[in-house]
This record gives C-alpha cells, structure tokens and sequence, in this order.
C-alpha cells in the first residue's frame, strides 16, 4: 500500500496484477472517489484529475467538500479487548473516551507519520 497527497486530500494505492493497472481511492472524505492508470506517471496525473473534478463538482453543487467527521466512533471489539481498555482507562485516571481518542490519535498519528 501508498499514499499520495495532493492539495491536501490523501489517496490509498494498491496493485491490482490481475487487470496490472495501480488503483487509488481518496481517504479523507465522505464521497467515493476513485481512479487509475496504468503508470506512476498516469496514476498520479489521475489523481490530480481526480481531485480537481471533486472540487470543481462541489462547487457547481454548492456543497462544502471534504466533509468533516463528527466525532463519534462507534467500535465493536472482542470483550477481552474492551475489557483491557477499560482497566487501562481507569488506571490511568481518563474515562474511556478520553482515554480511547487519545489512544487513537497518537496510533494514528505513528501511522501517518511512517505512511507520509
């Protein structure tokens, strides 16, 4: 798996050697952007084309784009997992939300930071 970054929106690429074409998706918005090429080159001038379409239909459309999320996570997780998560929340003296975003931020900020 890579990640491209272009005017802020993120895209998730794989290989797809069946069809030998390099299939992205934008990451960071609500809507179902996809695209492809069958190069690097091609691949990244797709998402560009991508990413500029996205924006140029939101505007005729007058939505915002990019929606942001609201902040409420649901998870279903083993009961041996929400178990070990609430005893490390108490234990840390956070409720299990403050505990649980500030586990999920700094899990996903390790990512980003070796994915980027």
């Amino acid at each position: 798996m890579s990640i491209m970054s272009f005017k802020g929106y993120l895209a998730r690429v794989e290989f797809d050697a069946e069809d030998e074409l390099f299939v992205g998706h934008i990451a960071n918005i609500d809507d179902v952007i996809g695209f492809h090429a069958d190069s690097v080159a091609g691949l990244k001038s797709a998402f560009h084309e991508a990413v500029d379409d996205y924006l140029d239909t939101c505007a005729k459309a007058s939505k915002m784009p990019d929606k942001p999320y609201s902040g409420n996570l649901m998870l279903r997780v083993p009961p041996a997992v929400h178990a070990r998560a609430a005893l490390a929340a108490k234990l840390s003296g956070r409720s299990m939300n403050e505990w649980g975003a500030e586990t999920l931020d700094a899990a996903a900020e390790r990512f980003l930071n070796e994915a980027l």
